[in-house]
């Protein structure tokens, strides 16, 4: 019997989908946040913590990590989960975005890209072979093909172009795959053709022949705006297979996550929710709050009373707002962690609602919700 993680579609209410990814290290609820740990660790946070958030999956950094402290190194301490001491079910991203973002210097070619790197200056090849073997080497359940990403804006020439070299790269990376990887572990094939209906349409069908265990939309949240994005999602979406997981790739605000499961995604992964924290800013059922703004000084209410985070039900805004006018560590991690618990508890009500039906009307309730904050005072 094959050990490889296995998606099973539960129910659909319209194009929202309620599903569940079986892997040797547990069980992905799908629609599912997956909480970003870019370097072997969610920031500010404990691996403790993020289980008890309700998050089933975390992401790991292959470009980061095959900078420091290498997939080698990691490999040789028992691989990434035991590394970090996360047990649960990762998936790592191919190190393809940060190439592009991050890296000094960067040539692509047919093999791949040479870069520079952030750290230290010094000169790395990255090829679709060798996205593969680093995160066979960190022992990720679920791994993605090396891409490139497309910028926006990007010409209809260009961004043709640069799809047709992820498709080669997406060949590449699968064959590569066949022949390292574990037997439980997956690997998801990336759709590129930035926001040209008709080249999304093409890459679809590309990876759909090569045949993948899911699919990841990439190339999207980075300019385009979410209406552009949204209508990328839902041109995308159906030229995918039904029984294979949907993974928006980068995305997003918890609106941005509602959007995307209206249109049929199951799997998004974002920096915001600890990026947010350790900048002062909360996610709560009623909007978002900055608790650095003074309105907070006096405010001895909680972030949440009803929240099962003891981060958001057991401390008061007014010490929130002090201990980022004091500069204190424990302010980045109590809101990193209430924020975590907070997009976990909106994928539990997600995959509640599809379960019962009635998707449309908590989108539309929660939408509501979110739009309560309205501080002004500094």
């Amino acid at each position: 019997m094959s050990k490889r993680p296995k998606f099973t579609l539960k129910a659909k209410n319209g194009n929202a989908r309620l599903g569940e990814i079986k892997t040797s290290r547990g069980i992905i609820r799908t629609p599912a946040f997956m909480p970003v740990g870019t370097a072997g660790s969610v920031k500010a946070m404990l691996p403790d913590w993020v289980e008890a958030s309700g998050a089933d999956i975390i992401l790991g950094n292959t470009y980061h990590l095959m900078l420091r402290p290498g997939a080698e190194r990691i490999a040789q301490l028992g691989g990434l989960h035991t590394f970090m001491n996360w047990p649960g079910p990762i998936l790592t991203d191919s190190g393809g975005f940060q190439v592009f973002s991050l890296s000094k210097l960067r040539t692509i070619a047919e093999q791949g890209v040479t870069f520079q790197s952030h750290i230290d200056g010094k000169t790395l090849e990255l090829t679709p072979e060798r996205a593969i073997d680093i995160q066979v080497k960190l022992e990720a359940d679920i791994q993605m093909v090396l891409d490139e990403c497309t910028p926006f804006p990007c010409e209809k020439d260009a961004a043709r172009s640069s799809m047709e070299l992820s498709m080669r790269w997406a060949e590449r990376s699968k064959q590569a795959f066949e022949d390292h990887a574990a037997p439980d572990q997956a690997l998801f094939g990336i759709v590129q053709g930035s926001v040209y209906p008709d080249l999304r349409e093409e890459s679809a069908a590309a990876l759909c022949d090569l045949g993948f265990d899911g699919y990841a939309i990439g190339g999207l949240g980075v300019g385009e705006g979410q209406e552009l994005m949204l209508d990328m999602l839902g041109v995308t979406a159906p030229f995918l297979p039904e029984e294979r997981p949907r993974y928006l790739m980068g995305v997003g605000t918890p609106l941005d996550i509602l959007a995307s499961v209206e249109r049929g995604v199951d799997m998004f992964d974002c920096v915001m929710p600890t990026r947010s924290g350790r900048h002062g800013q909360a996610f709560t059922w009623n909007g978002k709050l900055n608790l650095k703004n003074a309105i907070h000084a006096d405010d001895p209410q909680p972030l949440d009373e009803t929240s099962s985070c003891p981060a958001a039900r057991d401390y008061e805004r007014a010490y929130l707002h002090h201990l980022f006018k004091a500069g204190e560590l424990l302010g980045p991690m109590l809101l990193s962690w209430a924020n975590i618990h907070f997009y976990q508890e909106l994928m539990g009500a997600t995959r509640q609602a599809i379960a019962k039906g009635r998707f449309a009307d908590f989108a539309s309730e929660t939408r509501h919700r979110l739009a309560g904050s309205s501080e002004t005072t500094n």
